[in-house]
């Protein structure tokens, strides 16, 4: 399978390219990215074949319906890693919540967020192709807080990769925070930047496309490539945990197989949500996505109304920060998926300039044939989830935006909801302790401990131990140092 540009091409570049090309460069021509072009299907046969496949399995089936050029042996070893998950036969537990809604929890791997579940196997096939090529690369990465770890935690210590990774200085809860400046691999850089996601994500998309960025890398005989969900590679991955959540939910008798469901995804960079779309046009039985936001509502206003505006609109900080986004890196998939690359260019290229596009009635319509859209206050989130937890659900602030959809988004009562939890309670502390107790905590680590008590729960050790460990990574800068900032780290 090839993968093809959102924005069309310029001359420049190849007509398409193979799927190792397109994770090793994953920007294209008018600062556009690569999709595929063309999508496999999936049979009702395909589901009722894999109702006793474990995960591992299942992923295998779905990489090679892509046609992913990728050896068998790299893509074994990238998927042996689920078994380092919490429960390796089953790395994406199904959790029933209310009677008509179950939680997919996708956030069991070694950095306690639902990015594991892309980076950990990604990282390894990046890392072979670059090997193979005998190549270097240089992986950068841009985080509201879960990306961040997880790039990091794939990545370090492998060979022919560097990486570096961008947070906004404060725009993080302590565990994420940790989770980055403590790493201290000598092929990682962690760099804080006075500003948020949306300028952090503006400088790598600027470096990815940058002439004069690209010669000072030649210099050191390094390429580029990045680990946001800009790289399908990510979203190769991020397919698979839709399918597999359906047909668990088969398997335990929840819904015949065949019934529509509801996927309901807290969104912030739209790469969760995109991967529940793909899934859904390759043949999974979906009614309808659900698409959380919190106070950060672009998303909201775009499908209810068609206007993706960010004119006059700063990011408001809240208590789910991994979606404190504006700039929704995937929506240009959607858009070039629904309406191909010379309308896609044409919108992106107005928000990049005027901040502002507007689709049709056709194209509104065509939106909203498959997605719907709400957003949860940090206050109703806070309520969610003591409701959550009086019946017996432990969840994070990000995860709660969900339950807002649930209740105001479903036309369809019947229809049983799919929803994604992104991240363990752990990485949110201060937030779901007041939720639960009133308290107002600074700390993560006194909130942890007053969860722990009152959920009577253990807090995994890849928590416990970030506030035993040196801080490894001091450095937060303007974001107009950051090309400077990493030149110099490339020539330590």
């Amino acid at each position: 399978m090839n993968f093809i540009e959102t924005r069309g091409n310029d001359g420049q570049q190849p007509s398409s390219i193979t799927f190792s090309q397109a994770i090793l460069s994953p920007m294209s021509s008018f600062g556009g990215v690569y999709s595929p072009e063309s999508l496999p299907t999936f049979d009702e046969a395909f589901f009722k074949a894999h109702l006793n496949s474990g995960y591992k399995t299942l992923a295998k089936d779905v990489l090679s319906a892509f046609e992913v050029d990728i050896d068998e042996a790299v893509i074994d070893d990238a998927l042996s890693l689920y078994d380092e998950f919490d429960d390796p036969k089953n790395p994406v537990p199904l959790v029933k919540v209310y009677d008509d809604l179950y939680v997919s929890e996708l956030w069991h791997g070694p950095t306690r967020a639902f990015k594991d579940m892309a980076l950990q196997p990604f990282g390894k096939v990046l890392s072979s192709v670059a090997q193979a090529k005998n190549e270097k690369f240089l992986i950068l990465a841009a985080t509201s807080g879960d990306t961040g770890p997880a790039a990091l935690e794939t990545f370090k210590n492998r060979d022919n990769v560097q990486v570096v990774c961008l947070y906004p200085d404060g725009g993080t809860s302590d565990v994420q925070r940790l989770q980055m400046v403590t790493e201290d691999a000598k092929n990682l850089k962690v760099i804080g930047i006075h500003g948020d996601f949306d300028d952090a994500q503006s400088a790598l998309k600027s470096l990815l496309i940058s002439d004069k960025f690209a010669e000072a890398l030649k210099a050191h005989d390094i390429s580029l490539s990045a680990a946001n969900s800009v790289n399908f590679g990510r979203i190769i991955f991020q397919t698979i945990y839709h399918i597999y959540s359906y047909i668990e939910l088969v398997r335990i008798g929840a819904i015949e197989m065949g019934e529509k469901v509801y996927l309901n995804v807290p969104s912030g960079n739209f790469g969760n949500a995109l991967g529940g779309y793909y899934a859904y046009k390759m043949g999974l039985p979906v009614k309808q996505i659900h698409i959380a936001s919190n106070n950060n509502n672009v998303l909201t206003k775009f499908i209810s109304t068609g206007h993706y505006d960010l004119r006059n609109v700063s990011v408001i900080p809240t208590t789910s920060p991994a979606m404190d986004i504006l700039k929704s890196s995937n929506i240009e998939r959607i858009l070039f998926d629904m309406f191909g690359a010379a309308r896609t260019k044409e919108l992106m290229l107005q928000l990049d300039t005027e901040k502002f596009y507007s689709l049709n009635e056709d194209e509104l319509a065509q939106i909203q044939a498959i997605f719907a859209a709400d957003f949860c206050s940090d206050e109703e989130g806070l309520t969610y989830i003591k409701k959550a937890f009086e019946a017996g659900y432990l969840m994070c602030p990000h995860t709660a935006t969900c339950f807002k959809t649930y209740h105001f988004c479903r036309e369809d009562k019947s229809v049983k909801t799919i929803a994604y939890s992104t991240a363990e309670w752990t990485k949110f502390s201060t937030v779901i302790a007041k939720a639960l107790t009133g308290e107002e905590i600074e700390h993560d680590k006194e909130a942890l401990e007053l969860i722990a008590k009152k959920a009577n729960v253990q807090i995994p050790t890849q928590i416990s131990d970030l506030f035993n460990k040196e801080i490894a990574q001091k450095i937060v800068i303007d974001k107009q140092d950051i090309e400077k900032e990493i030149l110099s780290f490339l020539n330590e």
